[in-house]
């Protein structure tokens, strides 16, 4: 799904967030008068701060990503002497729009469908905060020498794409009057202008008639060919998935309004048939204008045979627009609950946690007569980042953990010798007797 020109991207984004590093445990040992073996006082690292993505009603598009897409949540503070911990790193919360399809920009994997204002989702988790040296004391080490580094933050990569939430979506041919309609009916704002193709990111307004409020989305004009992208037409029509109910808006003094309405339902049904199933109310409009008037009672009683009810209205005098309202509400409420898009009651995408001790083994090439072994698996991976190999006693007790874990055999098994390399995430090791 690439993104296309900067202009549009009102609906789909890719974004970069780093959750924070876990600060770095600290080695220190008591230092007071008369108190010559003082123990281990080396304190831990704070953990990092994890980034959210967080929903929030007053968006109603991605535009804000325009201009920053990459998040970065607070690291936690090293550890210090006299057990002082660090502290955590500050959370990181991304505000999206209710609506917000999350997926992996990687693999395109969907992680969340977000529709709940206030909803929150964990998307990438901090480091934790390296061990000091107090942590490690035991019966048989009573003054360890060593301490851990923090954990490095959780990084993704996420594509965002936004499908608008809305009662009711106003569809039609460029020009039709969709934004005058909204404008008169709601206290939004969209640009208005006598040109196809003002609008060109949906308008979303709130319309508070006979002491109830609907939502309203006023969808870009969509022309013949629309489903295969004609116009931008196939980012505009996936906004109607979550619309309800639809006021279809004519153009009462265009050529040939009846073949307008058939071209539009068209695109409907080639995009999704669902679409076209939407229960639909059609809005003849300009009425101010003769042809409009003249052509009227015809369309109507065409309509009337579908089971499709015409209104007259003129959006430019006000005329008639809240009783077209007051007819796609009154198709609101017929709707059966459960005819409701089974999209609201999606949730984040939870899966089992994977088995940290799992890792695998592979040959990676050579340097001269050396060979390269790489060693992947998340607690691997992690012991060899948190060491300090500047350390001998946590180098040998990471050897400890490694041979606890099999990896020691495993590289055997693979026919490691001795001057063979082996790396661990980013740290490169010489295979000597274990890991050297």
């Amino acid at each position: 799904m690439p993104e296309r020109n900067d202009e549009f991207l009102f609906d789909q984004v890719t974004i970069h967030v780093h959750a924070g590093d876990g600060g770095n445990g600290a080695t220190s040992f008591r230092r007071e008068a008369y108190v010559p073996y003082g123990g281990p006082n080396g304190g831990s690292g704070g953990r990092g701060g994890d980034v959210y993505l967080r929903v929030n009603k007053r968006l109603n598009t991605l535009l804000p990503f325009r201009h920053k897409k990459h998040f970065q949540a607070q690291k936690g503070k090293n550890g210090s002497g006299k057990d002082q911990n660090g502290a955590y790193g500050a959370d990181e919360f991304i505000d999206v729009p209710p609506g917000t399809v999350v997926r992996d920009a990687d693999t395109r994997e969907q992680l969340a469908d977000l529709l709940q204002a206030g909803q929150e989702l964990l998307i990438a988790q901090g480091g934790r905060g390296g061990r000091g040296n107090a942590a490690f004391t035991s019966s048989t080490n009573r003054a360890p020498r060593f301490s851990e580094k923090g954990e490095r933050g959780q990084t993704r990569r996420l594509y965002l794409e936004l499908k608008l939430l809305a009662d009711i979506g106003i569809i039609g041919k460029p020009n039709a009057g969709k934004s005058t309609f909204l404008a008169a009916v709601t206290a939004a704002r969209p640009k208005i202008a006598d040109y196809p193709f003002t609008t060109l990111i949906p308008n979303l307004g709130v319309a508070d008639i006979d002491e109830r409020s609907v939502i309203l989305a006023d969808i870009p004009g969509l022309i013949q060919g629309a489903h295969d992208g004609a116009g931008l037409g196939d980012r505009f029509l996936k906004h109607i998935e979550r619309t309800r109910v639809l006021i279809h808006l004519l153009d009462g003094a265009a050529e040939n309004p009846r073949a307008d309405f058939d071209a539009i339902n068209a695109e409907l049904e080639a995009y999704n048939p669902a679409l076209a199933r939407k229960p639909q109310i059609v809005g003849w409009n300009k009425m101010d204008l003769p042809d409009a008037q003249k052509h009227f009672q015809k369309l109507k009683t065409q309509l009337a045979k579908r089971a499709i009810q015409a209104l007259p209205l003129s959006a430019a005098t006000g005329q008639g627009v809240r009783e077209l309202l007051r007819g796609a509400i009154a198709l609101l409420d017929a709707l059966p609950p459960e005819a409701a898009s089974a999209e609201t009651d999606a949730m984040p995408v939870f899966r089992p946690a994977p088995d940290e001790d799992v890792f695998t083994v592979e040959r990676e090439g050579k340097v001269g007569d050396a060979r390269i072994f790489r060693v992947r698996g998340i607690k691997a991976e992690r012991v060899a980042q948190m060491t300090n190999w500047d350390q001998p006693e946590g180098v040998q007790r990471t050897h400890r953990v490694f041979q606890a874990l099999g990896v020691n055999a495993a590289l055997r098994a693979a026919g490691a010798q001795e001057g063979d390399y082996v790396r661990i995430g980013d740290i490169e090791l010489e295979w000597g007797e274990g890991i050297a």
